[in-house]
């Protein structure tokens, strides 16, 4: 494998169509309302993914350090682990990233605010800074979140809260309560796929001391939330839909529930948290799949 194709695995390409589901919602609904700008589409893109590539680096990095990443993990063996990747090039990758993403955030907040409204660009801007940091220190740092079961609350914030209504914030600048239901799904849903993960890892995680909800919870009720995180989001989108619905095409999205209810079930059967790894993947694009539907019958 050349140094370009480790980098690449280490970017954790299965990842990223989760990190722009929220952008996707966001924005299919400001073109609803006929505001959409391309360019802060494009730049919102670029910076969601610049923002996940900073996580999975930093996450790789984080675990290495803390010993987390050991012949105990289920997963697929990570670029620190592996030895492909040094812990000095990945801090460098971390800093790289970082600061392409940031450029990123304040050319978005540029373009959608101008001169328009100062007091909300600054708010952007601290949001930015926040989801970097958020990004990093999951699993770096004496204080990573991750490690004290905090891993689902910033994931519902910035994956859904931030991500589809702060996203619609930046075509529209005006606030409209009911888009915080579609930011509630893709939150919820991208908690589900940190605590599907958490299931899978449960025993190497306690071991090496990392504290995730799951472990904090216990296996069965780590189940029982999950299908409390998959059931409220199909309920926070259906409502949202009883609330503006214009025709039948706003409903199209319901085809991506028979996967997620085929996730259900599979949850609800497994006995060896190994074989909950293919979930992570359906969950993940489920949620991808979610979005664009909704997306286009937003669109249509």
């Amino acid at each position: 494998m050349t140094k370009f194709q480790t980098w690449i695995s280490a970017a954790r390409l299965r990842t990223l169509p989760l990190s722009i589901s929220g952008i996707l919602v966001g924005s299919s609904i400001a073109v609803a309302q006929e505001e959409f700008h391309a360019v802060i589409f494009s730049l919102a893109l670029a910076t969601t993914l610049g923002l996940q590539i900073l996580s999975n680096f930093a996450n790789d990095y984080g675990d290495f350090v803390k010993g987390t990443d050991n012949d105990d993990r289920v997963g697929p063996e990570r670029a620190l682990q592996s030895g492909l990747i040094s812990k000095n090039e990945m801090w460098w990758g971390m800093i790289a990233t970082g600061i392409v993403t940031f450029l990123f955030a304040v050319a978005l907040i540029y373009i959608a605010f101008g001169n328009r409204s100062s007091f909300y660009a600054l708010i952007f801007l601290l949001l930015g800074i926040a989801a970097i940091a958020a990004a990093v220190k999951y699993t770096v740092g004496e204080s990573a979140y991750g490690y004290k079961g905090l891993g689902d609350l910033f994931v519902f914030l910035f994956f859904g809260v931030v991500g589809v209504y702060g996203c619609y914030f930046l075509y529209s600048l005006e606030w409209d309560w009911k888009v915080l239901l579609p930011s509630f799904t893709i939150g919820l849903l991208s908690a589900g796929v940190l605590n599907l993960n958490n299931m899978r890892d449960r025993s190497a995680d306690e071991k090496s001391g990392k504290n995730t909800l799951v472990v904090k919870i216990g296996a069965e009720k780590a189940k029982k939330y999950h299908y409390i995180l998959i059931i409220a989001a199909v309920f926070a989108i259906v409502l949202f839909s009883a609330l503006t619905f214009t025709g039948i095409e706003d409903l199209i999205y319901f085809f991506a529930f028979i996967p997620l209810l085929s996730h259900l079930r599979r949850v609800m059967e497994n006995v060896d948290p190994e074989q909950l790894d293919p979930e992570l993947k359906k969950l993940a694009l489920s949620t991808f799949l979610l979005a664009l539907l909704f997306g286009l019958g937003q669109i249509i």
